[in-house]
């Protein structure tokens, strides 16, 4: 069998290695507590629940979507201009994905033909990169350093890279880092896609995961931002909804139009009863907001206390699920330290260098245990002698 040139460049994904190191662990008789995957266990309101089961049970559902209801185009319309200020034709401006992860993995498809160069953040969510890779695309990362609390230095990317670049991508906050930007820097950033002709997507799926008296709006919401680019939105972290995979493209009319002829000939839309789901959520009440971030806080609070109490000195997230941490400096890489914490603590992390060669030299953890788990894992750290 003669397989395609492309997938060369993928290697195994570094989730499916570190699954299979924990399997082994078990499989051992040990205990392993995962902060790796990002899946929320956080479940959905208890009405939206209840709506998505309703719809199940309606046999005239099983049918093909084909396109998304316009009762639901109407909803996130409504949506954007109720929590964003930003106004959304329906028709033109909005499309729902299969989750933001399946949108991200085709965009590219639609901008980028083969040799074409994207700019992706360094360290970044590895579809932010992959998405453009399987276009055929060349990568210019830019890089998110910590002198410059994360966000990306758009004067430091070179002219020529520029004038060549195509497409970037850019989000905030930030997976991994929980970086939040400046307004300053979205006005940078309209005003630099438009002198390099450069299409920007925006990926916004932790605008409500802030913490700490912060506030994050959306891309779409600056001047001129809709003539340059789209917003990716998803309802997983904010709704629970993550194994539903519901999340919009929005903005820009001419992307969200290829976007959409692009899923006509892949998809056959969203299940219908998901999209009441989505529907349903979206209508909630922000108390169902307010308790899903205080739920995260008691975890931060958990985790982020303890490990510091145990020696291993890491900052509280401004934002998002998940917590960026400095290795020791006695380990030489991120991946020898995520070994040494899973031998030595029964913790599992991801190594920073899966997210980018600026990501070496850290860990990510996600917040998706329990408050009483989180504590434990700064018990392990403080058993295990790393610290």
């Amino acid at each position: 069998m003669q397989f395609a040139n492309r997938m060369k460049q993928f290697g195994e994904g570094v989730f499916a290695r570190l699954a299979a190191m924990k399997k082994q662990k078990i499989a051992e008789g040990r205990e392993v507590i995962d902060l790796s995957i990002g899946a929320p266990n956080i479940p959905p309101p208890q009405h939206v629940m209840k709506i998505l089961a309703e719809e199940a049970m309606k046999p005239e559902n099983y049918v093909y979507a084909i396109t998304d209801t316009r009762e639901l185009l109407n909803e996130v319309s409504d949506w954007y201009k109720r929590r964003y200020s930003v106004d959304l034709d329906p028709e033109t401006e909005i499309c729902s994905l299969l989750g933001s992860q399946e949108g991200l993995s085709h965009i590219s498809l639609t901008l980028i033909d083969d040799g074409e160069l994207t700019l992706v953040p360094d360290p970044c969510y590895p579809v932010f990169a992959d998405g453009p890779r399987i276009a055929g695309s060349g990568l210019y990362y830019m890089p998110q350093k910590i002198e410059n609390d994360y966000v990306i230095k758009l004067s430091d990317i070179p002219a020529d890279i520029a004038h060549r670049a195509k497409f970037m991508v850019v989000s905030y906050p930030n997976n991994p880092t929980t970086a939040i930007a400046p307004e300053s820097f979205y006005e940078e950033l309209v005003a630099f896609a438009k002198k390099y002709d450069i299409i920007v997507l925006h990926d916004n799926a932790y605008s409500e995961l802030v913490f700490g008296g912060y506030h994050c709006g959306s891309f779409l919401e600056f001047k001129g931002a809709k003539e340059v680019g789209v917003e990716f939105n998803s309802l997983s972290k904010t709704y629970g909804l993550a194994g539903a995979r519901i999340g919009f493209c929005l903005g820009n009319r001419d992307v969200v139009s290829y976007i959409k002829t692009l899923k006509s000939n892949m998809d056959y839309g969203m299940f219908l009863p998901i999209q009441k789901a989505a529907i349903a959520a979206l209508r909630s009440p922000q108390s169902v907001i307010e308790t899903t971030r205080n739920a995260y806080i008691e975890k931060i609070d958990a985790l982020i206390d303890g490990l510091n109490e145990a020696g291993w000195k890491v900052d509280k997230p401004k934002a998002t699920m998940f917590v960026w941490a400095a290795i020791p400096k006695s380990f030489a890489s991120s991946e020898e330290f995520t070994l040494a914490l899973l031998d030595k603590a029964g913790v599992m992390v991801t190594p920073g260098s899966a997210f980018g060669p600026n990501g070496e030299g850290f860990v990510r953890m996600a917040l998706v245990q329990s408050p009483e788990n989180m504590r434990r894992v700064a018990e392990n750290v403080k058993a295990s002698g790393l610290f």
